[in-house]
């Protein structure tokens, strides 16, 4: 079965686990940063027995831990490219957006919740012809709208998607979530 066949925005392969090795595709592409499948390998590997404290995609070395039940990675802004953030005047805007909506590009389409809570409500538009019409999470796409709005941010995106984000002024974001198996996803 080849990437485009399973239907996920990215897969994420680990090389070689004592070392964090791994490679993140889309179904047309190799990306040297994602942060979903980060968070989620992160989880993988501590339900399988490990206890990676980096991981090592393309992009760069990449920190990883867990906090109250919450696993952390740690990326750079930098790291984050080719996603164009829009926002919306209210959640309701977003929410009735079509699927994919019209343009070109990676679209990150967001509106506050609740601005002084930090609050955000986010829907992801790879826009890039590869059969994904939208993204449940993106998490390279949080760590730019972090990094550009410079603060700390609870977005929830998708149909269920929470991703916690921490701003830091170094140009890192700590990104973070709760984690649940899918056995097809996982390959089990």
């Amino acid at each position: 079965m080849c990437i485009r066949d399973r239907g996920y925005s990215e897969t994420i392969f680990v090389d070689d686990v004592p070392s964090g090795h791994v490679d993140i595709y889309t179904p047309s592409a190799r990306l040297p940063f994602a942060g979903h499948p980060l968070v989620g390998i992160a989880w993988s590997l501590r339900a399988r027995g490990h206890e990676p404290s980096v991981l090592r995609p393309p992009a760069g070395e990449v920190p990883t831990w867990v906090e109250d039940g919450i696993t952390w990675i740690r990326g750079r802004a930098a790291w984050a490219t080719g996603r164009r953030t829009q926002r919306f005047a209210d959640v309701a805007e977003v929410d009735a957006l079509p699927t994919p909506p019209p343009g070109e590009g990676w679209l990150y389409a967001w509106a506050w919740e609740d601005e002084a809570a930090g609050r955000v409500r986010t829907r992801g538009f790879p826009r890039r012809g590869d059969g994904i019409a939208e993204d449940e999470a993106t998490g390279a796409a949080a760590v730019a709208l972090t990094a550009e709005l410079g603060r700390s941010l609870d977005i929830r995106q998708g149909t269920g998607s929470r991703i916690l984000t921490r701003f830091h002024a170094d140009g890192t974001v700590d990104l973070g979530g709760r984690v649940a198996a899918d056995a097809g996803a996982l390959g089990l």
